[in-house]
């Protein structure tokens, strides 16, 4: 089947009863030695949807994309993707999938244009009809005045973004995008969402890990959590949000040291509810019923813990994992040997 082939098949219509899943795996495993880096993990994404997979540094969300891709072989249970055999149709599959990675594939001495040049050539494109992508890539990807410097002149967010045009020269059906924004300032992050809501609007599949909570919540349709390779839940932000409470009360407090004090007094009143520390001084907690908010505040009063802030909302997605997981999205997992 030719590559033209393949991508048509790979961009049916998504609302047809029939259609094939971009992503379908079962019982996905990978061990590196006695580790289980990926446990047993099944997974669903459908044709034109942003897919997102959350967990910390060391949940397996890296070693599980890299089989999905081809880098790694499965260990166990199976994948497809366009109903193309993993493992036995390899060829296949790469001919439908980009990959950008955490870190740039990009060559230092090399310029922009050239690099773009350099990606498609391999792919089977002519020299001429490779130029002319790279110029509507790098149009595209808002780096036209940069195209004909040296890559190591490129800031972070420039070389992030070269390093998903690069995947994106023989316009796959499905993109895989591991960490994307990692390293980035808040404005390029910015950038980066829009660039990745683009390729869905213009026809993409989007695969994307990530430990970044506020970025799957702002990006992701539905969402995979992965914690030391096993998946623990799955569903739209909504769906998870939900599971845990119909609110969430956040509490600043204006002494730092007050932090554990106040922890454990608003988790003797709220029972099997998580209490989630906050960055700097405060906490979080979910609530079934927002009544209870004031229970905390009042408790909070007689016991001389003074605060400097106060909200009740909806539960967000750090209060779902912490309540999953029994500790905060930015939690480092060591596992020697075994990938992100």
């Amino acid at each position: 089947m030719t590559t033209e082939s393949l991508t048509h098949l790979g961009r049916s219509n998504g609302n047809s009863p029939l259609a094939i899943p971009a992503v379908e795996a079962r019982g996905l495993t990978k061990t590196f030695g006695s580790n289980r880096a990926v446990d047993a993990v099944d997974l669903t994404v459908m044709e034109g949807e942003i897919f997102g997979v959350l967990g910390p540094n060391g949940a397996g969300k890296t070693t599980m994309l890299n089989m999905l891709a081809t880098l790694l072989p499965i260990d166990g249970g199976e994948a497809r993707i366009f109903g193309y055999d993993v493992r036995s149709q390899g060829h296949a599959v790469r001919q439908l999938i980009g990959v950008t990675g955490q870190f740039a594939s990009v060559d230092e001495n090399l310029t922009g244009r050239e690099n773009l040049w350099m990606f498609g050539r391999p792919q089977g494109l002519p020299s001429k009809k490779a130029h002319a992508i790279a110029d509507d890539l790098l149009a595209q990807f808002d780096l036209t005045e940069a195209a004909n410097r040296p890559i190591a002149q490129f800031s972070g967010g420039m070389r992030r973004r070269l390093d998903l045009a690069a995947s994106l020269i023989t316009r796959p059906a499905l993109i895989f995008l591991d960490e994307p924004t990692t390293g980035l300032d808040p404005r390029n992050r910015s950038q980066m969402w829009d660039t990745i809501r683009n390729l869905v609007t213009e026809g993409s599949t989007i695969l994307l890990t990530t430990q970044y909570l506020d970025e799957a919540d702002a990006l992701a349709g539905r969402i995979a959590v992965i914690d030391r390779g096993r998946k623990v839940a799955e569903g739209t932000p909504g769906q998870l949000k939900t599971q845990i409470g119909t609110s969430s009360l956040r509490v600043q407090l204006a002494n730092p040291g007050d932090t554990a004090a106040a922890v454990a007094l608003a988790a003797s009143l709220t029972g099997d509810a998580p209490v989630v520390p906050l960055a700097g001084s405060g906490f979080s907690v979910a609530l079934n019923d927002a009544n209870q908010a004031a229970d905390i505040l009042v408790a909070l009063r007689n016991h001389r813990l003074d605060i400097t802030s106060v909200t009740v909302e909806q539960p967000s997605l750090d209060d779902v994992f912490f309540a999953l997981t029994g500790h905060t999205s930015e939690t480092v997992i060591p596992r020697p040997g075994v990938s992100k």
